[in-house]
């Protein structure tokens, strides 16, 4: 455990540079006296780190000073291949990248380790798109991705819902995102970098890529912002509710042929059932005509209670049915 820890360390020296004792403590999960007794057993084992004092002091590695042993367990190795996603990264333009640096490393694993690591993309495949979803055309989002490596800005045409339609905007692009087979860009406007906005790279029409670069705001966190965009839009868009009265069959099938956010509001709002298994909750909905075709999944199953005019629309859809099915006269083929 200790050879472990005292490798982790060396290799966070090497890649991040200088750290404190306290960062490299909360980095390894161990106090910081276990931070002073490693750096010594590194020391001693002659690898040259040296310590600076003072508020911007820290530890680092002599200047040009790598190691070349990484201490790849097999768990490590497997995970790695694993993590190439042929498909996204294809479409972000480094597929060849990609094979090239899986090459060398596996080429630099010994014999065994390389084999049982290759093996993942034989037995493990990820097929990002939801069922039913034909691919959407990105064609720009390798220009994109790479304005987002570069920090340079972008004149982008965009298509959005509201009118105008078609808009252009200057834009920093600050990342892109894979979300259920549906890439979007995270940007932000060029003259307000603290705001960034989500577009989805199949609506945009064009991208200039300029000479002028930009500064990423500073403790800007893809991953954090991403979470709290996602809650924030799910929330936007469940504005609405329906009131009904449902079997438990019903309940228990939600999850399966209804959006997360609904089928989780059902079941956060379910009361007990009666002796004839109906229960009473509320559904979120983003509208009344969403509600309408949402719940009429669940058939007889479901009565809505509320609000009237949901109530009112699911009563006119089953008279109309009834005069198809029911009074209507059923010809031959």
């Amino acid at each position: 455990m200790r050879a472990s820890r005292l490798l982790s360390l060396l290799l966070l020296l090497q890649t991040r540079g200088r750290m404190t004792a306290q960062e490299l403590s909360d980095e390894l999960e161990v106090s910081v006296r276990t931070i002073y007794r490693d750096v010594e057993s590194l020391s001693g084992a002659g690898v040259p780190v040296y310590a600076d004092r003072g508020p911007a002091g820290g530890y680092q590695l002599l200047d040009g000073y790598r190691t070349r042993l990484t201490g790849l367990t097999v768990d490590e190795a497997e995970t790695l291949f694993l993590s190439g996603v042929p498909g996204p990264v294809a479409e972000l333009g480094l597929g060849a990248v990609l094979t090239a640096a899986e090459l060398k490393l596996r080429a630099s694993l010994p014999p065994e380790l390389g084999a049982r690591a290759g093996r993942i993309r034989e037995r493990f495949h990820l097929d990002a798109p939801g069922w039913f979803r034909r691919d959407e055309q990105t064609p720009h989002l390798a220009a994109l991705a790479g304005a987002v490596w570069d920090e340079r800005l972008v004149q982008a045409r965009y298509l959005r819902w509201k009118a105008p339609r078609e808009v252009t905007r200057t834009l920093a692009p600050l990342g892109v995102v894979l979300k259920a087979g549906r890439w979007y860009l995270v940007a932000a406007r060029a003259d307000d970098l603290d705001q960034p906005i989500t577009y989805r790279v199949s609506n945009v029409l064009g991208v200039d890529v300029l000479d002028e670069t930009f500064t990423r705001p500073a403790g800007f966190d893809l991953g954090e912002f991403w979470q709290a965009w996602a809650k924030r839009y799910e929330e936007s868009v469940y504005v609405d509710e329906a009131v009904v009265r449902m079997t438990t069959g019903a309940l228990g099938l939600m999850p399966h042929i209804f959006p997360p956010a609904m089928s989780r509001g059902a079941l956060l709002n379910a009361g007990p059932p009666d002796e004839d298994g109906w229960l009473h909750t509320t559904v979120p909905i983003e509208s009344v005509r969403h509600g309408l075709i949402e719940l009429l999944k669940l058939g007889a199953d479901v009565e809505v209670l509320g609000p009237p005019e949901l109530r009112a629309r699911f009563a006119e859809t089953v008279r109309g049915m009834s005069r198809v099915y029911l009074e209507g006269t059923t010809q031959e083929p």
